[in-house]
């Protein structure tokens, strides 16, 4: 038996640590054990025991790491409820704690469905007691005269009674024990889908959602296969099946149409707004008050201390209370959740160009330069993982800290801790110049557009401005209290970090806009950190910044007003580099600590971690996989969504500390402890 489990999950039962779950499965949504134990010790004690000797036990994965899977679009939007729902301790195994999925659909009168307008989609900004105005009116009316502690709602979105409503015609035993043996009124059975809609939007305490069923393949419990007898309604109809909407031909044609729903654009826009309500961080206090969610105190974790409750009838009464009517999920998240990444019409062109090219009437050498490009990258970052050593040179004396690469590829420059910026010809393969500014590390460089400029950071507290057309150093900027660690530039603006616990912006006017000998230097803005900045970094529009501390703390800020946008505390440790993915909505950063960090920008929630075993020192990504620069001296290709290593491909003798990629991601460069640089190929 003990080498069949798969999973094996601890549970809340009658809102308390009472409940273990055993999966034989990989996948299935029901499981094949579930155990309820009198004290939470002799549950988490089995646990243990189970879980130790499970070699392939599958760990509890949490929600931040299905979140990013979800925004990606890489888990459906039913994967990713069914996945919430079993974190938040709802199983198919306790019918008071039964998943619970949201009316998705508002439109059971037409005869077709249209998945194009809004007007088809409850609103699920709101629970479904506050969908109709009128009766939320009165409720609130209502609300505002109670005593403490109030409530809005009497009755739940989930209950065991409102699972079996639903499932009554393929669970009539279950049915039979809660109703004392009787089936309830045929009136109030689950007659026709649109009169139970209608009744969540008009009933004074009818305010239930749905479950996962609506949303799969099994039509049964819409059908009267087991020919019961349930009844007699008032105008003298039998309740046999369960009437449709004019929509549907089928009980299968109903529940594909409520899939097609589920996944729509409309609701993959606004899940997160349900998501918020049911698992989130509008289920409870002032947020919650807000949103019109406030249910019986009963029905949440905490609403009452069963333990403390020595009269043994009052214990019976309230825990009957708690399993009969209803109890809200487990809080899974306690900031707003992020939306999903809705792809724009151009990639799903772009993903679709390989399919459609035949029917084309326009030659592939039309494309624009733009598609060309991205399918490049795609390709490249596709085969990310077939990366081959080119070359390599060792060039510098101590390791290497920047590269900068001039547009046509042919010229690299380099700085170093032995304080040199050196020139390298690709062509050739010989080092071209070398230039001393002083004598301490210099720690980054870029290469200005036009590839006459190339500027670098250093640790003696200055940022050198070097012209490759002359030879010599053109200009200095004194512009920080303690070592720069690293600089960025986009539209004759210079960022800079630096180690006295600020990024400034300077707007610099090139000496040759000028002519003069000397740049032009204004500070535009100062971002302010409570430690030292150790890397920057900005986003593809140029728009906002990533910072990240020597403490751990990343923050991100909007260039363009010079506010700080959100700031968390990330790692332990310094962070080593960070970078937004290509469209901006994630934000990637590594550290000391050996961490991966995911962080939705436009929330700033940490979505997903991934630990690897040494400190990844740099990266490049797209978005979906990386290419690191490990402190081993690998590169490693990852899968960010499914969190693991795909591809070690041996590197340096000792760190890897900076990369460099081209536009198309097709030619990488690597600088390293080793005092090497090394060319990367992309095999085809």
């Amino acid at each position: 038996m003990m080498h069949n489990v798969r999973r094996i999950y601890k549970r809340r039962h009658g809102l308390m640590p009472l409940g273990l779950e055993v999966f034989c499965t990989e996948n299935d949504l029901c499981s094949d054990i579930y155990l309820k134990f009198y004290n939470s010790q002799d549950r988490d004690e089995l646990y243990f025991y189970i879980a130790t000797y499970l070699e392939n036990h599958i760990t509890e994965q949490t929600a931040e790491s299905y979140m990013l899977q979800w925004q990606r679009g890489h888990i459906s939007n039913y994967q990713y409820l069914l996945h919430l729902n079993n974190l938040a301790d709802r199983s198919c195994n306790d019918l008071s704690q039964y998943p619970v999925f949201p009316w998705i659909i508002a439109d059971y009168s037409s005869s077709e469905l249209d998945l194009t307008k809004p007007e088809t989609f409850r609103d699920l900004s709101k629970p479904v007691g506050a969908l109709n105005k009128e009766r939320l009116e009165r409720l609130l009316t209502r609300y505002r005269e109670m005593p403490e502690p109030k409530f809005m709602y009497g009755s739940h979105y989930s209950s065991p009674g409102y699972v079996l409503f639903y499932l009554v015609r393929v669970a009539p035993e279950y049915m039979l024990c809660l109703q004392n043996g009787k089936f309830d009124h045929a009136d109030r059975t689950f007659n026709s889908i649109a009169e139970t809609w209608k009744n969540c939007l008009d009933g004074a305490t009818d305010f239930k959602e749905l479950i996962p069923e609506f949303y799969e393949n099994d039509s049964s419990f819409l059908v009267n296969s087991l020919k019961l007898d349930l009844g007699k309604r008032q105008g003298g109809k039998m309740v046999e099946h369960v009437e449709l909407p004019p929509w549907a031909s089928d009980p299968d044609d109903f529940l594909q149409k409520s899939q097609n729903a589920l996944e729509s654009q409309y609701v993959s826009e606004h899940l997160h707004e349900w998501i918020d309500l049911i698992f989130g961080y509008k289920q409870k206090g002032s947020e919650a008050i807000a949103a019109h969610n406030v249910f019986h105190p009963l029905t949440y974790e905490g609403g009452v201390d069963l333990n403390s409750i020595m009269d043994p009838n009052e214990k019976v009464a309230l825990l009957t209370q708690i399993l009969e009517f209803g109890q809200t999920p487990k809080q899974l998240f306690t900031t707003p959740h992020p939306q999903r990444i809705i792809p724009k019409f151009k990639s799903l062109r772009t993903s679709s160009h390989n399919v459609s090219i035949a029917e084309s009437p326009v030659s592939p050498s039309e494309e624009s330069f733009e598609d060309l490009t991205e399918e490049s990258i795609t390709l490249a970052w596709n085969n990310i993982a077939k990366l081959k050593l080119d070359e390599q040179h060792k060039i510098h004396k101590e390791e290497i800290t920047g590269i900068a690469v001039s547009c046509n590829g042919s010229s690299v420059f380099t700085t170093s801790q032995d304080s040199t910026l050196k020139m390298f010809s690709k062509e050739s393969k010989t080092l071209q110049r070398s230039v001393s500014f002083s004598n301490m590390a210099l720690s980054s460089c870029l290469i200005l557009p036009g590839d006459t400029t190339v500027i670098s950071s250093s640790w003696d507290n200055h940022i050198y401005f070097y012209s490759v057309a002359f030879g010599r150093r053109q200009d200095t900027l004194m512009g920080h209290d303690d070592a720069v660690s690293k600089i960025c530039w986009h539209d004759n603006r210079l960022y800079s970090a630096s180690w006295d616990s600020t990024v400034k912006v300077w707007h610099c006017v090139p000496a040759e806009v000028l002519g003069t000998k000397k740049h032009h230097f204004e500070l535009l803005a100062e971002l302010e950190h409570d430690v030292s900045v150790n890397t920057i970094n900005l986003n593809a529009a140029n728009a906002m910044l990533v910072s990240g501390t020597k403490e751990g703390t990343i923050s991100i800020w909007d260039v363009t007003t010079a506010t700080m946008l959100h700031q968390l505390s990330c790692h332990s440790g310094t962070v080593y580099a960070a970078a937004f993915s290509p469209d901006s909505r994630h934000l990637l950063s590594t550290g000391e600590d050996g961490c991966f960090k995911v962080i939705d920008v436009q929330t700033g929630m940490l979505i997903s971690s991934m630990a690897s075993e040494q400190p990844q020192r740099c990266f490049k990504w797209d978005g979906h996989s990386v290419l690191s620069g490990s402190q081993s001296g690998e590169l490693l290709v990852w899968d960010l969504l499914a969190g693991k290593v795909i591809e070690r491909i041996k590197g340096h003798t000792g760190a890897v500390t900076c990369m460099w990629m081209n536009e198309q991601c097709s030619s990488i460069i690597t600088g390293g402890e080793d005092k090497q640089i090394m060319f990367w190929k992309l095999q085809y």
